[in-house]
């Protein structure tokens, strides 16, 4: 029998399913079924205490990593106003406001200014940002953090599997050179999985091994 996405079953929370899609279908991103299933399946194995996201939208997302690991803390980092707003009142109703440090602002300007250790990162912000932000992650991420980048196949387009948009080439050669970085850094040991719209794993490896 071929599995596919969709036979996916998520094992969260009734509440934050119907949120999802309730968000959805107001044309907020979240992320789909088979990609949270496996960030939640990569939280359980690596079992992290601190957190790291890009990209709150309205926080549903960081509400299930935080239910999967009741001991962790994240902070997230949201551009949107109203996703910001929308999902620190997310985080008030699933009660784990006391473990979440959430930002309003540009990710690349709030990164270049943050410090701490974090023993995962869930990189879900705008797609053509992720070079950009990758030198203050590393500096950021612990000895065998995991970065998990998301959407980086898009649609097909990334991997040249589905013909690109003419609109769309400046964001896919942006992805593409994210994915050139992180495969060759020697620092870094990186897959690209075919998981929802295309996941990036990389385990942090420092040379000087902080």
């Amino acid at each position: 029998m071929k599995y596919t996405a969709s036979l996916v079953k998520l094992n969260i929370d009734e509440r934050i399913s119907a949120r999802r899609a309730e968000a959805l279908s107001r044309g907020i991103p979240v992320a789909d079924d088979e990609t949270l299933n496996f960030l939640l399946l990569m939280l359980d194995a690596t079992k992290p205490k601190r957190i790291l996201e890009i990209g709150t939208a309205v926080g549903l997302s960081s509400v299930a990593m935080l239910l999967q690991c009741p001991s962790a803390r994240l902070t997230t980092i949201e551009l949107e106003e109203d996703r910001y707003l929308e999902a620190k009142q997310n985080f008030s109703d699933f009660g784990v406001t006391d473990r979440v440090n959430a930002h309003l602002g540009d990710a690349g300007e709030i990164l270049a200014m943050m410090d701490g250790e974090f023993d995962f990162v869930f990189l879900d912000g705008p797609k053509a940002q992720y070079e950009k932000y990758l030198f203050d992650l590393k500096r950021m991420m612990k000895t065998g953090a995991l970065l998990f980048a998301d959407d980086v196949l898009l649609y097909g387009w990334v991997s040249g599997e589905e013909p690109t948009p003419q609109k769309r080439h400046s964001i896919v050669d942006k992805i593409r050179s994210y994915l050139d970085v992180v495969t060759s850094d020697k620092e870094l040991i990186t897959s690209v999985l075919n998981v929802g719209d295309g996941v990036a794993l990389s385990v942090y490896k420092p040379q000087n091994n902080r």
